[in-house]
């Protein structure tokens, strides 16, 4: 195990011993490359102002172009136009470019429904990501220290977290970086008091009306009283902890690949899984499909692959496991029904006209995938997805199943229900109205990814047109 990622050697000191410390962090966690474009999420608090001046410090080590950017969330009223007046003069004196918005944070979490936190929190990221985006892929920096790391890992411990939740605050996500997560928040004061670096407070941060500063101030100091050194000893827990993480998103990633059929993921062979890797496989399911991720829709899911049945998910999504394969579906709360589709116009998106002369097919090779023997012979695939121009009508349509449609085999010359026939191709019961046919009354010309009936088989050995029909069940 790499012991890089374990909780870093305690940083103090002088100024100087902390720029070093959280050096070292940047290149144990790979947190910058030369070269690098640094947006610093400024707040003006203590934290986010000692990161300032240290990525400064270490500007021409990592040769860094260093920007801020400040949310003034619009709750805090005069003492939040301080902050922002604070930061503008900081910035000026630094020689600091500063990206700056201002939002009514508490008016549009009404209006979303969100709390104030969550909301603020939503917007302040998607502001500095634009802020990255418009300096060309630039890296955001937060000023998160061990502390914050440790109030996660606690509060996500007793809304009963799995080992991600567990893990904390990762030192690198996408472009967000954190650098000072090596840092106490007392190292961070020691290093301003220093350095002679002003900051103001967040009056916010000195109530406890927030769930994180009930922790900050009623539960980390009981701790720190059993062991001084609590918050560090977390942090390393987390560490291990995020190898854990890492390690069963790896495995289960490879074992969802072997179990991937052509309609889902085989239930018996994700229920070989040892407990901790199957977890981990369903939820990374869920959060392939974007679906919403619940421990317990977790183990809904699970008891469901074992004796059948379909999980509701939220958002308009559905774990469905049957006939031993579990699928995601996402419900748009409509229903296919009886709905015809214009043929003309599906043809004009999925199919490639193709003309019959003297037994040859004229077309281009690039336009056809299945060619083989430089065009001597033609794959059975690409005639099997093939349709005469010739036998298309005025009554020929482009469709969902019926009730009562018939399909004839054109190898065996055999006539057997549609529901019959999906039967044998173990096409799960859930989406079979999703499937397209091409229709003359009941009998079915071309199955979606199958191919068309004895009625509609090409012969080459009349001249005229065809259509290769190619398209998706989502179409």
């Amino acid at each position: 195990m790499n012991n890089k990622t374990h909780c870093d050697t305690r940083i103090g000191g002088t100024c100087a011993d902390i720029i070093v410390g959280v050096s070292h962090f940047i290149e144990n966690r790979h947190l910058l490359q030369n070269g690098d474009k640094v947006i610093v999420a400024l707040s003006g608090g203590a934290d986010s102002v000692a990161l300032l001046h240290i990525l400064i410090s270490l500007k021409e080590k990592y040769d860094l172009t260093i920007f801020a950017a400040h949310f003034h969330h619009g709750i805090r009223g005069t003492e939040a136009d301080r902050d922002a007046a604070f930061v503008r003069d900081l910035c000026k004196r630094l020689d600091i470019d500063l990206y700056f918005e201002k939002a009514d944070v508490p008016a549009i979490a009404v209006q979303t429904g969100e709390s104030v936190e969550l909301c603020g929190r939503r917007l302040r990221y998607r502001f500095l990501e634009k802020a990255a985006s418009d300096l060309g892929g630039a890296k955001i920096a937060t000023a998160h220290h061990n502390g914050d790391n440790a109030e996660t890992v606690l509060w996500n411990l007793t809304r009963g977290a799995g080992i991600d939740g567990l893990s904390g605050i990762p030192a690198k996500r996408d472009n967000i970086i954190r650098p000072l997560l090596c840092c106490s928040r007392a190292v961070i004061e020691t290093y301003c008091k220093e350095a002679a670096l002003e900051y103001v407070t967040d009056s916010t941060n000195l109530s406890d009306d927030y769930t994180r500063n009930k922790l900050r101030h009623q539960v980390l100091p009981v701790l720190k009283e059993l062991n001084p050194g609590a918050e560090e000893n977390i942090s390393r827990t987390a560490a291990l902890m995020r190898d854990a993480d890492d390690y069963l998103n790896k495995i289960s990633l490879v074992e969802l690949k072997k179990a991937k059929t052509d309609f889902g993921y085989s239930c018996k062979k994700l229920l070989e899984l040892d407990r901790a890797v199957l977890q981990y496989s369903v939820k990374n399911l869920l959060e392939q499909e974007e679906a919403p991720v619940d421990y317990c829709h977790i183990a809904l899911i699970i008891d469901a692959m074992r004796t059948g049945g379909a999980v509701e998910l939220g958002r308009g999504y559905t774990a469905v496991c049957a006939q031993g394969t579990l699928r995601f579906k996402e419900n748009d709360g409509s229903e296919n029904g009886d709905v015809q589709i214009p043929l003309s116009e599906y043809l004009k998106k999925h199919g490639t006209l193709i003309r019959v002369r003297g037994g040859r097919l004229d077309f281009s090779a690039d336009d056809i995938p299945y060619m083989t023997e430089e065009g001597a012979k033609i794959n059975n695939l690409l005639l099997k997805h093939c349709i005469p121009c010739a036998i298309i009508t005025p009554d020929t349509v482009l469709r969902h199943r019926r009730a009562g449609d018939t399909f004839t085999d054109a190898r065996r010359g055999v006539t057997k229900t549609l529901k019959k026939l999906m039967n044998e191709l173990k096409i799960p019961r859930e989406i079979r109205d999703d499937y397209l046919v091409i229709a003359q009354g009941s009998t079915v010309l071309w199955l979606q990814d199958y191919g068309t009936s004895a009625q509609a088989a090409v012969d080459l050995t009349r001249d005229g047109d065809i259509i290769l029909l190619m398209g998706d069940r989502h179409a």
